[in-house]
Formats: C-alpha cells, structure tokens, sequence
C-alpha cells in the first residue's frame, strides 16, 4: 500500500510539472490599449517590461505610468536633481520600447491616499480609455508601491470594471509578499529588449539588480509556464458583493 501511494504521488507530481495550469489570457485576448501604472520610474519596466513588448507587437497601444518622479531614489542628489536624471532615463527606456509615458508627479517616499489622488487617478485612467490595466501586486513591503496598488483598484471600481485588473510582481520575497499568479505572458522574444529598456535606468544600480533579481524571476515563472523567461500576474477578479456600497 505504501509502495502505491508513493508510485501515485510521483505520477500526480509528473501530471502537474507538465501540463500548465495557468492561462496565458492576456495575449490571447485582443487589447487595444494597455497601461502600465507604476510607482516610481523603472517600476513598469521592470514588473512587466516583457509583456509591454509582447502586447504593442500584438498591436496594442501601451502607455507607461509613473506615480512618482522616483527624486528619493538617486542617494547625494537632492529632489529636483534626481527628478530630472529619472525623467531623462525613463524617457530613454520608453523610447526603445516605442512606447509613451505619463508623470503623476505624486512624491517619492511620501505617496499619499486622499480623495484628490483617487479622482486624479480616475481621471487619467478614464481619459485614456484602456482595456487593460496592470499595477503593482498590493501585499508588498514598499509603500509607494501599496498606494500605487490601491489608487489603480479604487479607479478599477469607480469605473465600473471597464478594463481588467492585472497585478504584477515586484521583487518578489523582498517586496511583493504572497504572490500566486493565475496569469502567465512568454517573453522569450522579448527579454533582450526588455532589459536593454530596464538598463536605461543607470542610478538606479540596474545591471545588479537586474541579475540578482529580475532575471531570477523571469527564469523561475518561465520554468512554471515551460519556457525561458516569463512574467506572471494575478487577474483581479469582479465580485457582487460590496459591503460599503461604493
């Protein structure tokens, strides 16, 4: 008996390592219009660089937004000085994905979660007119990144579920914290442009942390969805239930 169970559990083991359980939903379905909103520059890029490029090769308008101007993130610099080194390299980033980009110009290190921030955050949203939204995973030990998360899931509601609501990891085990994905993109013919955009952010000691751990990531998701390098995601799903009515 124990001899069979052993032999059953090494066969349902071998079943779930090769067949795929997750969907790779978001290129299958025919966007027109993706934004990626992230907290500080290089955050889109790097949570989901890949997928950015897989999209606008689907033919998908894709616009990269920052929350922040990242003026806390270059040490010895102080905010104007840093604001406009991350600007410059963003925009290069941007550039050599052949995509656009929008500054919400809210502070480094000093996010803030006001109704004046929730309709500036619906505003822009609602002027682009997306079909597809991804944002940072919210369990995470960044609080930029937490209030980037909320301002995009509070819009996702006062909009009626008018786009769908992906979450991306960041860093994950450091920063996102619980991350289970139900959604996978291959980025295999991607990834080398991918990087080369993520590089363009020099302050930021980007080849390491590209090594240490974007790379990582991408490798590991990629093992999960049986190719090289892949991005994960968590669909946010709509739920009928609302307790506060709003």
């Amino acid at each position: 008996m124990k001899r069979a169970y052993i032999v059953l559990t090494f066969l349902l083991l071998a079943i779930t390592i090769a067949v795929p359980t997750k969907a790779q939903n978001i290129t299958q379905c025919k966007y027109k219009k993706a934004l990626v909103i992230g907290a500080h520059p290089d955050d889109p890029e790097t949570i989901a660089g890949g997928t950015m490029l897989v999209l606008k090769g689907l033919g998908c308008e894709v616009v990269s937004v920052y929350l922040t101007s990242g003026e806390a993130g270059i040490s010895g610099k102080d905010a104007t000085e840093a604001a406009a080194i991350r600007h410059r390299e963003s925009a290069e980033a941007c550039r050599i994905m052949g995509i656009r980009h929008i500054f919400m110009n809210q502070v480094d290190g000093n996010t803030e979660i006001t109704k004046e921030r929730y309709e500036q955050m619906k505003c822009i949203i609602e002027s682009e007119k997306p079909d597809i939204v991804f944002t940072h995973w919210p369990i995470d030990s960044h609080r930029d990144h937490r209030v980037c998360s909320a301002l995009v899931y509070d819009a996702w509601r006062q909009l009626d579920h008018s786009f769908d609501l992906f979450y991306a990891e960041a860093m994950s085990g450091l920063q996102s914290q619980n991350f289970v994905p139900t959604d996978y993109v291959n980025i295999d013919s991607v990834v080398n442009k991918k990087h080369e955009a993520c590089l363009c952010h020099v302050s930021q000691g980007m080849p390491e942390i590209l090594d240490k751990w974007h790379k990582v990531m991408e490798r590991f998701r990629g093992l999960e969805f049986h190719c090289n390098a892949a991005e994960a995601f968590v669909k946010q799903l709509w739920t009928a239930s609302d307790i506060t009515g709003n």
